[in-house]
């Protein structure tokens, strides 16, 4: 299959100079451009061919490509032929860079090469430039006429130093290869499940499918994914792999996992991308892309600083790009991005595949089967979707803003008027419901009206931009204006998947569009490369991931078990307690009774998980006055990431007094914390952690119903088990690790759950009087436990 290669991009790449546009200039005016675009198209004449087809297959540097592109509009007559390309912006025409014009211009010639080729009866193209200004609604139009004979020089010209970057990709290739079929396994020797993992993974990029795969702590799930992913590049069936996770940490272990490849002879670029607010640097903040360094003259700077990255590092950490970017003045986020298109593993936010709002064009842009995605802690992604797909728009801004606006000589009486409209249409939305006395509402459709006047403030908060001075009014309208763009994207996925809701709190309206399965979204996203394997060590029940996060009927299953022996950890229920919000007042004392008697046990350090912060102060301080010689420490509402750290801290190796600490389950500390050997040996779980009843939650659970799903398994009941197997998945890390998981709530016993158990929790015991709790605990400790 031949590597398709958009014409945009071409043309970017190879003759693009100049400075870095403003980032909020791309993104705000995307949605109103494409509406403009339509507007013009409409009023062209009845030979007028709107988003015309166009390609060309060609062989570059002994690689197959295929050209391709739509042009806005395409007129053929048996006398002439036209192309029109319409640009949209809010610069006046005669102030457009000169590199901004060459680069309308080549998209356009480009075009007439393809279209020539395409019609061989053509000598000749007339071009055409229609560049709209947004905020004067000014059409310029420009003409100019080439030939066959031009076009084709002009293309052969763009092709000819585009080769140049394919030979420097090729060389890489070239240098990459050899190394990746020579490698072995790092680490020699298989733990259980490993191999059997590594092949599941070979063999789904082989046959192209999705594979969704639960592998247990300790399976080594990263080095079992990125080892033969990086096999198939080596044997040409993928060019590219994305690593796409939730946390930073995880992030981190897939950079370890390709360095310690390297240590073993790997010749592999790899580059780990940054969310900007991160990465940017702190004398960027406050500056306009026309004051910014980094940002002026960026395209000028930007090939050689690549050539000196790609040349002498393999592995490109965020460290590695800040020095670069330093080093040639370019700005770090954007910098990452271009360097990206020379590198064989992509580690990132899900964000960069999946967010349709920021997702990655420059790769996503269109299907690419050289591309495969590694979808890891997969579990993380079901919510993550959903707030994707999901906006909302409040009226309490509105307030602030035309109050602000009466006394300013900058807020012009057409946005005044636009901001006084949208107020009233929220008001005009929510009083029939608040005449019912109601304070919030599902509606199946968005509201009349309303998303034409905000269409209508989008429009002149964008005219009135231009020129604009910087001032906390101007930030305001700002903030606001991205709000609005974010809600009006969203809208255009809005189907029958979406509910609208209607909430209203001290006097602040809330529109919001919430999804409620993005699940064929995501499924349109991992179709958009070769194959996809969606991996987390709590992936149960199976049916049910495949379904939400876009399995089709050719997705792979796989479960593997744990690696470590089963006698090394005790999963143990207390069938006496419950846990219920009107049975927790009765069963508190047997609560902290089973804590006490899991901590009795043996000295060590401990977790103890509950469902909420309120329970969580209830629980805990009732422990210490009950047992105040027994040392806690407590998960606080809001911890800077020194107090994370520190109440890590508290967890030594080799304790030589007992320590219970007190965490929220589904919180920072119930996943991604990693407490091996002795510096936790015991887990206890309050609750089978049922998300609280609202709203949000019921309309989940109504949907699920309505498409023949278990809805309240679906919206509660398996989101709460999974942050109970996170949680308990703190316990065993390691080989050498042992512990007692302790499940305080009867529920845990019934077949509503115990069916939903991964296989390496089937060893449960019911316990039904505090005194087994007891005896199991001492015997636990007692036993001897396979080294």
């Amino acid at each position: 299959m031949p590597i398709k290669l958009g014409v945009r991009e071409l043309v970017e790449f190879t003759l693009r100079t100049g400075d870095l546009s403003a980032t909020s200039g791309s993104q705000n005016t995307a949605l109103l451009g494409a509406q403009i675009h339509r507007r013009l198209q409409k009023q062209r004449g009845e030979n007028y061919q709107k988003e015309y087809y166009l390609e060309q297959a060609l062989t570059l540097n002994g690689d197959d490509y295929l050209i391709h592109g739509r042009a806005d509009g395409v007129t053929l007559t048996e006398k002439a032929a036209s192309i029109e390309e319409i640009k949209t912006s809010e610069t006046v025409f005669d102030q457009l860079s000169d590199n901004t014009l060459t680069l309308y211009w080549a998209q356009v010639k480009i075009y007439a090469y393809l279209l020539m080729t395409k019609e061989t009866d053509l000598d000749q193209v007339t071009l055409t430039l229609t560049y709209f200004q947004t905020n004067t609604e000014t059409t310029t139009q420009t003409d100019q006429v080439i030939t066959r004979d031009e076009a084709t020089a002009f293309f052969n010209q763009v092709i000819a130093e585009y080769v140049t970057w394919l030979k420097f990709r090729s060389d890489l290739r070239d240098r990459r290869d050899p190394t990746i079929q020579q490698l072995d396994f790092p680490f020699g020797a298989y733990r259980p499940g490993q191999r059997e993992l590594a092949v599941a993974v070979y063999k789904t990029i082989l046959t192209s499918k999705r594979l969704f795969a639960e592998a247990p702590t300790g399976t080594g799930k990263t080095i079992s994914t990125l080892f033969p992913s990086i096999k198939a590049i080596g044997e040409g069936v993928i060019q590219r792999i994305f690593y796409l996770t939730a946390k930073q940490s995880t992030r981190r272990v897939a950079e370890e996992a390709v360095s310690l490849m390297a240590s073993q002879g790997l010749k592999l670029k790899s580059i780990t991308l940054t969310a900007k607010d991160k990465i940017m640097f702190p004398e960027e903040a406050d500056l306009t892309p026309e004051e910014n360094p980094y940002m002026l003259g960026y395209y000028d700077r930007l090939k050689p600083a690549l050539l000196d990255l790609i040349q002498h590092n393999d592995q490109l950490t965020r460290p590695v790009i800040e020095d670069y970017a330093r080093k040639h003045t370019l700005d770090p986020f954007e910098f990452q991005l271009d360097a990206s298109l020379f590198c064989d593993v992509i580690i990132g936010d899900y964000n960069y595949l999946f967010d349709p709002q920021v997702h990655l064009q420059r790769f996503f842009a269109t299907e690419d089967p050289d591309n495969f995605f590694l979808i890891d802690e997969a579990h993380n992604l079901v919510s993550r979707s959903r707030d994707m797909y999901s906006a909302a728009i409040t009226s309490r801004p509105l307030d602030h803003l035309i109050d602000e606006s009466r006394d300013l000589a900058q807020a012009t009486p057409k946005l005044r008027r636009r901001l006084q409209d949208l107020r009233a249409t929220f008001h005009d939305v929510a009083q029939p419901m608040l005449a019912d006395g109601e304070t919030d509402k599902t509606f199946l459709l968005p509201p009349e009206n309303f998303d034409h006047d905000l269409a209508r403030l989008v429009e002149a908060i964008h005219d009135w931009l231009v020129d604009q001075p910087q001032t906390p009014f101007t930030q305001a309208i700002l903030d606001y204006y991205f709000a609005a763009i974010s809600y009006q994207r969203i809208g255009e996925y809005f189907d029958d998947t979406y509910r609208m809701r209607l909430e209203v709190a001290d006097g602040n309206i809330t529109l919001k569009e919430l999804c409620l399965d993005p699940s064929a979204f995501l499924a349109d996203s991992l179709a958009l490369g070769h194959g996809a394997v969606l991996f987390s060590a709590t992936l149960s029940p199976m049916t049910y991931y495949q379904t939400v996060l876009g399995g089709d009927q050719d997705s792979l299953a796989y479960q593997l078990d744990s690696p470590f022996e089963p006698e090394h950890q005790a999963i143990l229920v207390t069938n006496y307690i419950q846990t219920t919000y009107k049975q927790r007042d009765a069963n508190l004392a047997k609560i902290l009774l089973a804590i006490k008697t899991l901590v009795d046990g043996k000295t060590g350090n401990y977790l103890i998980f509950l469902p909420s912060y309120s329970y969580l102060l209830t629980v805990s301080q009732a422990f210490h006055l009950a047992y105040p010689h027994i040392k806690t420490v407590c998960q606080e509402a809001k911890m800077a990431e020194a107090d994370r750290t520190a109440f890590l801290a508290s967890f030594t190796a080799d304790p030589s007094e007992t320590l219970v600490g007190f965490a929220i389950l589904g919180g920072i500390f119930s996943e991604g914390i990693d407490l091996k050997s002795d510096r936790l040996i015991g887990v206890g779980i309050v609750s089978v952690g049922l998300p609280g009843i609202n709203p949000e939650t019921d309309l989940l659970r109504d949907y699920f119903d309505e498409q023949s799903h278990r809805g309240f398994a679906f919206a509660y009941q398996i989101p709460g088990l999974n942050n109970v197997f996170q949680a308990a998945g703190r316990l065993i890390r390691g080989s050498k690790d042992v512990g007692i998981i302790l499940l305080m709530d009867q529920r845990f016993a019934s077949p509503r759950y115990t069916d939903l158990y991964p296989r390496h929790w089937q060893h449960f015991r019911r316990l039904y009087r505090p005194e087994h709790l007891t005896t199991a605990v001492q015997n636990f400790w007692h036993q001897e436990v396979p080294q």
